[in-house]
């Protein structure tokens, strides 16, 4: 059976929130933007009943809330301050802290991984993405 028809009801939301699916060697590939956390979580919520353990190795989910410059991201850390350095790296020095839950400026996506941020503050400066959430 073809993963498409296999995991159908995936396929479905996901093209009901505008993502592309595509069957490539053995893997669906589900990926894009959505405009809500609450829709990144029902796919995710989906995809967690379809496949519990997440080890079939047939699906790929990456799924991001869609962000734009200007916008305002809150800090989603476990629990501790995020970094927010010189330059998009783990390498580069620190100019200030934010705090888990704080809530900051995007001003510019440096790339997948990396936004360049203003807290309230003023402090400018690239924070690792992953820590960041979109709020609308």
């Amino acid at each position: 059976m073809a993963l498409m028809e296999k995991y159908n009801a995936l396929v479905v939301l996901a093209k009901q929130h505008n993502v592309s699916v595509k069957e490539e060697n053995g893997v669906l590939n589900i990926k894009g933007e959505v405009a809500s956390v609450e829709a990144k979580d029902e796919l995710w919520k989906l995809f967690n009943q379809l496949d519990p353990n997440f080890k079939s190795g047939e699906i790929l989910l990456n799924v991001e809330v869609k962000s734009n410059e200007g916008d305002k991201v809150k800090v989603v850390t476990q629990s501790g301050n995020l970094n927010i350095r010189k330059s998009p790296s783990t390498e580069e020095g620190i100019v200030g802290i934010a705090a888990h839950g704080e809530i900051l400026t995007l001003l510019k996506k440096a790339n997948d991984q990396w936004w360049y941020i203003r807290t309230q503050e003023g402090v400018e400066g690239y924070c690792y993405a992953s820590y960041l959430e979109p709020i609308h």
